[in-house]
């Protein structure tokens, strides 16, 4: 005779009813404490914030970045082409990048009868893919490195500073403490070390303040920048920003001078690059010159990114 399956059944159906049973349970939950804001997901982990992202979503067009009248005057040549041979030159050439998103550039290069000027600028907007580490952080360290490239010295944590100031202050306070404790008796030869007993005669006195018959050595450096144009922080544009200038001298004598502006706003970096070779021997590019044009584009493209 066949055995019967009904307890098989029964056990089966308990089953069934046990998770229905455990599912409402499940459900019975306080909404209100779901709802609060100090509720933590499963396993009792509370969220991690998220970075706040860039500014900037999304880069100008490099070629149309710069005002033809800005181009005569950083590219002499231009003068000397005709019509046709110009309206190309203002064109420029784009950069090759691989997403136009995220970096961009282009280029003008003309020659002339007296020099050969190019300029360059670059567009890179940076994104942090680390969820605790903001945009414009990410930027910040970015341009870092750039000045470490330029070898520009990183600007200085005032707060790091704090601890050395206290500790000359201190130290200049127990100077003027020893002095102000001094015997009195001092001026009658008393009491004084021989190091202030005994007054050094007037060779000495030459001897220590270091002067010599010698002439001084002068000699300056006719790569380095006047006292001025030295490479250095640009405190009024945008977030943070340097300029570079570099003097090369070929074989032949000749020096192509490069000038370069980088700045950050938010999560955007931009660089601005001008080089000048003269056509004639030992001749020697403009710094200030070249300074000065490569620091009013950068100004203008900085207005022009705010409007992207």
């Amino acid at each position: 005779m066949a055995r019967k399956a009904y307890p098989r059944r029964a056990r089966v159906t308990g089953t069934l009813m046990l998770l229905v049973a455990l599912g409402a349970a499940g459900c019975t939950g306080d909404p209100a404490a779901e709802d609060s804001p100090d509720a933590k997901p499963a396993g009792g982990q509370a969220t991690t914030a998220q970075a706040e992202p860039g500014k900037y979503q999304t880069l100008p067009q490099p070629c149309r970045a710069v005002e033809t009248g800005t181009l005569d005057a950083m590219l002499p040549g231009l003068a000397e082409l005709d019509q046709e041979q110009r309206q190309k030159a203002y064109e420029g050439t784009s950069s090759v990048t691989y997403d136009s998103d995220r970096r961009t550039g282009c280029r003008w290069k003309v020659d002339s009868a007296d020099a050969g000027h190019l300029l360059r600028i670059d567009f890179e907007r940076v994104v942090s893919y680390s969820a605790s580490v903001s945009d414009d952080a990410r930027a910040q360290a970015v341009y870092g490195d750039r000045m470490k490239e330029a070898d520009l010295p990183l600007p200085s944590d005032p707060r790091e500073e704090q601890p050395e100031r206290r500790a000359d202050d201190s130290a200049k306070a127990d100077r003027d403490e020893a002095r102000a404790t001094a015997p009195a008796d001092d001026e009658a030869g008393q009491g004084a070390s021989p190091e202030t007993s005994e007054k050094p005669g007037k060779g000495e006195e030459e001897k220590g303040t270091g002067k010599s018959d010698e002439p001084a050595d002068e000699t300056v450096d006719p790569s380095a920048p006047a006292e001025g144009l030295e490479p250095r922080l640009l405190q009024e544009l945008a977030d943070d920003a340097f300029i570079d200038d570099q003097l090369t001298t070929s074989s032949s004598g000749s020096g192509q001078r490069t000038v370069t502006v980088v700045f950050r706003t938010s999560n955007v970096i931009v660089t601005v690059e001008y080089e000048a070779q003269p056509k004639q021997v030992a001749e020697v590019p403009d710094s200030a010159s070249m300074q000065e044009k490569a620091r009013e584009l950068a100004v203008l493209l900085a207005e022009r990114l705010s409007d992207v």
